[in-house]
């Protein structure tokens, strides 16, 4: 595989604080998610997924804790998976229709790879699990500029799906872990148009003694 990102610098080694590229600021700047209903094949797979992840995970972690993991579904296991959720909806809305059970079996089945980023605080740690959720939610985003910055499009949702606490039993969630997000990354068959942005200036406010 070629690589498309730099390899981490030995344990130690000073890095630049500041890095300014024009590249990097457009791509903040124009930043838009895909749909995630154009989305299709390919998506990153095996060792590229697994550089991906790497890079993702170089984010703000206080005292190093790494509160989170991934489950990754591609291929068949994108189907088994809907299937199981497909059971929950059905136990959760015993008068659920045909098209909201399929629909239910469809989720997982939008992109070709999709990456449950899952939040696993350490509570026993003085470290606050909130500082350690908003490391989880870092992560969901890192991983989009990263997949954004190797060519693929992709979508940070969540949907009844991130909340349902048999959906965490399935996945063998630990009792204090919860899902931050799905990932889901793959092509994009179209563009999606700009949406509406806040106006920052309603949203900031000058602290003065």
């Amino acid at each position: 595989m070629t690589r498309k990102f730099p390899s981490a610098p030995a344990l130690g080694r000073p890095m630049s604080a500041a890095r300014p590229s024009q590249q990097a600021r457009d791509m903040i700047a124009l930043r838009r998610s895909a749909s995630k209903h154009h989305l299709t094949a390919p998506g990153p797979q095996g060792d590229e997924l697994t550089e991906l992840l790497n890079v993702a995970a170089r984010v703000p972690d206080h005292r190093r804790l790494e509160p989170w993991r991934f489950i990754v579904f591609t291929g068949n296991a994108r189907a088994k998976f809907g299937e199981t959720l497909a059971r929950i909806h059905g136990n959760n809305t015993p008068d659920a229709d045909q098209q909201s059970t399929l629909e239910a079996a469809g989720l997982p089945l939008r992109a070709p790879t999709v990456v449950a980023v899952i939040s696993s605080p350490d509570t026993a740690h003085k470290t606050p699990v909130w500082e350690q959720e908003l490391s989880a939610g870092a992560l969901c985003y890192n991983l989009l500029l990263a997949a954004n910055a190797a060519g693929w499009a992709g979508a940070w949702l969540s949907e009844w799906i991130t909340f349902d606490k048999s959906v965490d039993e399935a996945l063998g969630l630990g009792p204090d872990e919860r899902i931050a997000g799905y990932i889901y990354l793959g092509t994009a068959t179209m563009d999606s148009p700009e949406r509406a942005r806040p106006q920052i200036e309603a949203k900031i406010t000058h602290w003065s003694a």
